[in-house]
């Protein structure tokens, strides 16, 4: 039976709607999985719908509310979404309990590291002169990453450095309790965490869904959710 992976979706206030970007759903498929759509719903269906799949992809956005990591909003902060906030912070914390592969995009593993009681920058303007919000297509690789050899990134990508696009204005700051850093940025961003004991949780700080199609690399970190056996 071909996986089922949930990808969590965006919401937008003004209009009523969930919305999620069609890069997420075409790897899935052209990888062999189902891709099933997660609207930020009640946070009482998050257990039924981790129930559902058999893997999870946190996926991009905007900003969480750092009232989440005990912090009020600094300048530079974002637009926030409460719904979706409440939503994905306890899927992921359901995700955490459990076995099955888990993937964080960007907004997506600073979420992870929020809800294992981590916290972000809320602009990295604060900490680094490099720009990570870069000025070219979604496609194109911006800038270096390096990987910590032995890694679960590693085995998947097979390379100690690769170029990655960026498109990210917070970053990783605290860990949260079981993740490792195992990818940073030149200077010294954390580009990618992982759990410490559990192998199936992959967090990365750039955008491999808009890439898939040009580029091997990508594809094979999403593979790790349509292979992982649980």
């Amino acid at each position: 039976m071909k996986p089922i992976i949930g990808i969590t979706a965006g919401y937008s206030y003004s209009e009523g709607k969930h919305f999620l970007t069609q890069y997420y759903t075409e790897v899935v498929t052209f990888l062999g999985g189902i891709p099933v759509i997660l609207p930020a719903e009640n946070t009482l269906l998050a257990a039924e719908f981790y129930n559902l799949v058999d893997g999870l992809i946190f996926s991009g956005g905007g900003d969480l509310d750092p009232f989440y990591f005990g912090e009020d909003p600094l300048r530079g902060i974002g637009e926030i979404n409460p719904r979706r906030d409440l939503f994905e912070l306890e899927l992921a914390k359901i995700a955490f309990q459990g076995v099955k592969p888990v993937l964080g995009i960007c907004r997506g593993m600073q979420l992870l590291n929020i809800a294992a009681g981590g916290d972000v920058y809320q602009d990295i303007r604060e900490f680094t002169q490099q720009e990570h919000n870069q000025k070219a297509p979604k496609w194109y690789p911006w800038h270096l990453v390096n990987i910590a050899k032995g890694s679960t990134l590693y085995r998947l990508v097979g390379q100690e450095k690769i170029k990655v696009n960026s498109f990210h204005h917070q970053a990783v700051k605290k860990l949260g309790s079981g993740l490792k850093v195992v990818a940073w940025s030149n200077d010294n961003i954390i580009e990618a965490l992982a759990g410490e004991d559990n192998q199936n949780i992959l967090g990365v700080q750039w955008h491999p869904e808009c890439s898939w199609d040009r580029d091997q690399i990508s594809q094979e970190i999403f593979s790790f959710l349509i292979n992982t056996e649980v």
